[in-house]
């Protein structure tokens, strides 16, 4: 081969390279793009399993037929967090403009009206108006990974509230520091993300999904993770100007198992 053709063909080597990071770094924004919205639902009691049977065979469908995103659907573990009136579901939208046409759109769709008006003959589900927060990703949480993992395991969903200004101290912990210190103590991380703004919450909370093989394997990785001297030296030089979260409350986690119709298991 020829000077001339070598040349060229390192060149048309690195538009090839080019076009390909072009490309993922288009598939990355379009997916940081997206709005997310946790959503929680209290149920009257002896209501959750027709909530659930609603979202099973209808609501589920009909979300995606109106542009929403089925991302995750789960139960909590323990009584006092609501195992028998409590559903917890994050969905995703395109856009919070997107996300109120949707909302708009599946409020009126006779099909659903007709779901709402079956699933309720024998009393109202829900005790009070579903809780929403829009959230966007944080730039260190990894792709939504759908499907089952590898063995049967729990979820652990839990909301930091930090004292004011210091989300982005928190962050840049969980950046540089947290997550990759939650997977070498066994914690799959599923998804971090903040509220966006106006939203309640939005510039002091920090909300997160975790995987553990079990309750019990969870709790003990945080007791590793907590005597990790690595943790101990990040979350001191973190620190160094005051607590990040407020107190008493500032940290709350509720363990969950996923629904059989939850994408994510």
């Amino acid at each position: 081969m020829n000077r001339t053709a070598h040349r060229l063909q390192t060149f048309a080597a690195a538009c090839a390279a080019a076009v390909m990071l072009f490309a993922c770094s288009a598939v990355q924004a379009a997916a940081d793009a997206r709005v997310f919205e946790l959503r929680i639902y209290t149920c009257n009691e002896g209501k959750l399993p027709d909530l659930l049977t609603r979202f099973r065979d209808h609501t589920c469908k009909i979300f995606e037929k109106h542009g929403m995103e089925n991302v995750g659907y789960w139960v909590p573990m323990d009584k006092e967090n609501g195992s028998e009136t409590t559903l917890i579901y994050i969905i995703a939208h395109k856009s919070a403009a997107a996300a109120k046409a949707s909302w708009a759109a599946f409020s009126k769709d006779p099909e659903w009206q007709a779901v709402a008006k079956a699933s309720e003959v024998n009393g109202k589900i829900l005790a009070k108006p579903p809780e929403s927060t829009y959230m966007t990703a944080t730039d260190y949480s990894a792709a939504i990974t759908k499907g089952a993992g590898t063995a049967e395991r729990v979820f652990e969903l839990r909301i930091y509230t930090c004292n004011p200004g210091k989300l982005p101290v928190m962050e840049s912990r969980f950046r540089d520091h947290t997550v990759a210190l939650f997977a070498k103590h066994g914690m799959t991380n599923i998804g971090y993300w903040t509220p966006i703004a106006g939203q309640k919450g939005a510039g002091i909370k920090l909300i997160y999904i975790l995987a553990h093989p079990s309750k019990e394997a969870g709790m003990k990785s945080f007791d590793d993770f907590r005597a990790d001297p690595d943790w101990k030296q990040a979350k001191a030089d973190s620190e160094k100007d005051g607590p990040l979260t407020v107190k008493p409350d500032g940290v709350k986690a509720v363990y969950m198992k996923a629904t059989d119709f939850s994408p994510i298991q």
